[in-house]
């Protein structure tokens, strides 16, 4: 006897399951001290930030952009696999309670997202608007029924299938997802957001009859659950050997430059074959970019220099220590192996790309330093940046990776 619930108790568990188990890993020892330093640094110019602010400032335009595309962005979180378009397939009809369970779960996930983001844009809404803080639990409760509303919409949205249709449906979402915020954050009164909800249900009830009598999109909806979980492992994947991760490789013609310097030969093999990756495979090109870019914005919001110095060295830290299983990427792979390379070859060109990597982000942080004028500063933690990449490079990085 097929039992819908049974199944999805079975499905989420494992998931659950499974993501502990990678989680563990991402938030170590290392990372929570990290995450503790910023988040408290954070809330300190955060605090002093909100004393100093214009009571004119925008904030219902910025918070109707953030809450709009927090709402808009809802996916169903179903925990199918490849195998269930096969064998799930007869039983499409009794799977109603799988998917609600689903989205109620989803709900859930996606609820908590949204309530430390109001609970971190409250505090500046009270003092530029007439909203108190008393007014958090109704904001709140509003937030919850658009998510629920706006998950509902893009479940009955993946029944038709056609990638057009469902841009289009995204696009109208965000904008009544970004109207109605607006108004809600303007504390204009809560009935003019009457109107708003005539037409959210009006739209739920055209969806509904759009989508009648149609089928589940087994493929596409298998796909999105493959994406997110890829994404999940590839982050994992900086901390730990993740064998679920699915390698994805991308040209980026446009950076071939970069290599147009390595000599042809035997001996700059594995210095190229780890450019290489480095540039096209993974996410370890696009991670080193986004540690710059928010620990440049960190870097030139801070005042005091000697933090700034400490922050430069700490996205540096985390740069290098998440670039580390770069060294491993290729362990695996057969062709490496029979390279005919010399002894500590492959050692020697893991330093060579990761010193470049870190060399390059302190000229970016010690920029940002003295994009504020501060040269002295800004000369000095290209100093501290240079020292620490080369200790990071040739001792923390060989240790690790003799553990």
């Amino acid at each position: 006897m097929f039992d819908a619930n049974k199944l999805w108790r079975e499905r989420a568990g494992k998931t659950m399951k499974e993501l502990g188990r990678y989680l563990k890993y991402i938030f170590n020892g290392h990372i929570v001290i990290v995450l503790f330093f910023l988040l408290g640094t954070a809330a300190f110019y955060y605090q002093g930030w909100l004393k100093t602010v214009d009571p004119g400032f925008p904030t219902e335009i910025i918070m109707a952009i953030v809450f709009g595309s927090a709402l808009t962005l809802s996916p169903v979180y179903n925990f199918l696999k490849e195998p269930d378009k096969v064998f799930l397939l007869p039983v499409e009809d009794r799977l109603r309670s799988y998917f609600l369970r689903s989205a109620i779960a989803s709900g859930g996930l996606q609820g908590y997202v949204l309530l430390m983001l109001l609970a971190l844009f409250m505090p500046l809404l009270a003092r530029t608007t007439e909203a108190g803080l008393g007014s958090f639990l109704p904001i709140l409760l509003l937030l919850l029924a658009l998510k629920a509303w706006n998950i509902a919409v893009e479940w009955k949205v993946a029944f038709l299938g056609v990638f057009s249709k469902i841009a289009v449906d995204k696009v109208i979402r965000l904008i009544l997802n970004v109207a109605f915020s607006y108004f809600l954050f303007s504390w204009n009164g809560f009935l003019i957001l009457v109107p708003f909800i005539g037409i959210l249900f009006a739209y739920l009830g055209y969806r509904l009859s759009s989508v009648r009598g149609k089928g589940l999109k087994w493929e596409a909806l298998i796909a999105g659950e493959e994406r997110r979980m890829m994404a999940f492992y590839r982050l994992a994947n900086m901390f730990t050997d993740v064998p679920h991760l699915k390698e994805s490789v991308k040209r980026r013609r446009w950076l071939d430059f970069l290599l147009a310097k390595i000599q042809f030969g035997g001996r700059h093999a594995s210095l190229y074959l780890l450019s290489r990756t480095f540039l096209r495979s993974g996410d370890y090109l696009g991670l080193s970019i986004r540690l710059a870019v928010i620990g440049a914005l960190a870097i030139a919001l801070i005042s005091y220099w000697p933090g700034q110095v400490f922050f430069a060295l700490l996205f540096l830290y985390l740069t290098g220590f998440q670039l580390m299983p770069l060294a491993s990427h290729h362990e695996n792979s057969l062709w490496e192996s029979i390279y005919p390379v010399p002894d500590g070859a492959k050692k020697a060109a893991f330093q060579h790309v990761l010193g470049l990597v870190l060399g390059a982000q302190a000229v970016v942080f010690a920029a940002a330093i003295a994009y504020r004028g501060e040269l002295a500063p800004a000369l000095g933690a290209l100093a501290a940046g240079a020292l620490f990449a080369f200790v990071f490079v040739r001792y923390y990085s060989i240790r690790k990776l003799k553990n």
